[in-house]
């Protein structure tokens, strides 16, 4: 199956000058940033991704990179795959740091993989729409995680995480409205970003910078998805 075009260095200068064109509230943004890109770290595996995705869930940045070196060096080379998961005790990933739903959570996207009902090797050729149908699949992943996927494993370029905290405050600020906007509000502005509503949302984090909303920018999800 072939891949379906994620975002590449060139894609990405020519989502940022036409979101300068056609929004003058992101423009500043994306000239403060303009040095800096979505697309220049390396892409994760699929699998070591996810795992992170959910051995991070509802804890702390450190703690969170701590839990996970703690786990990925009890199985073979430091590297998560589903055959070393699947091998672990519960005890192993007790003391590792891992609640017993978090054990449960991994256990359940390991075996998973292993059976092919995800498959992680394959994703790229998947539509946006099915690569969150496959991954919700997976106990503990919801659509949130599977958009994140979307974004920073497989940096598709037109996703747009509505009940993302980050997105509603940075929406908020940038566009001066009153209240938190809903998921349709968002939707209508973001309509101005087509087909690059991922990269919109990558700038939308990066005002956040240096805020009260700090925790919720696009560095601080990247080290938390994988």
């Amino acid at each position: 199956m072939p891949k379906v075009q994620g975002l590449e260095r060139d894609a990405f200068e020519k989502a940022r000058r036409a979101l300068m064109r056609r929004d003058p509230v992101l423009a500043p943004v994306i000239r403060k940033y303009r040095q800096r890109s979505l697309v220049d770290g390396p892409v994760v595996d699929p699998f070591p991704a996810l795992v992170r995705t959910i051995t991070a869930q509802q804890i702390s940045t450190k703690a969170a990179a701590t839990i996970h070196g703690r786990l990925v060096a009890l199985m073979p080379g430091g590297v998560a795959t589903p055959e070393g998961l699947l091998a672990l005790t519960d005890e192993q990933m007790r003391q590792a740091g891992l609640s017993r739903q978090k054990t449960a959570y991994l256990r359940d996207l390991a075996a998973k993989v292993a059976s092919g009902e995800l498959p992680v090797h394959t994703l790229d050729a998947m539509t946006d729409d099915e690569v969150i149908e496959a991954i919700v699949k997976v106990k503990g992943l919801g659509r949130w995680s599977a958009e994140m996927f979307l974004m920073f494993r497989l940096r598709r370029p037109d996703v747009l995480p509505v009940d993302d905290l980050g997105i509603v405050n940075a929406i908020m600020r940038l566009y001066k409205l009153r209240k938190k906007p809903k998921a349709d509000r968002i939707r209508k502005i973001g309509e101005a970003w087509r087909p690059y509503r991922t990269v919109a949302c990558w700038y939308l984090w990066r005002s956040l910078e240096n805020t009260k909303d700090t925790k919720d920018t696009k560095d601080t999800k990247e080290q938390r998805v994988g």
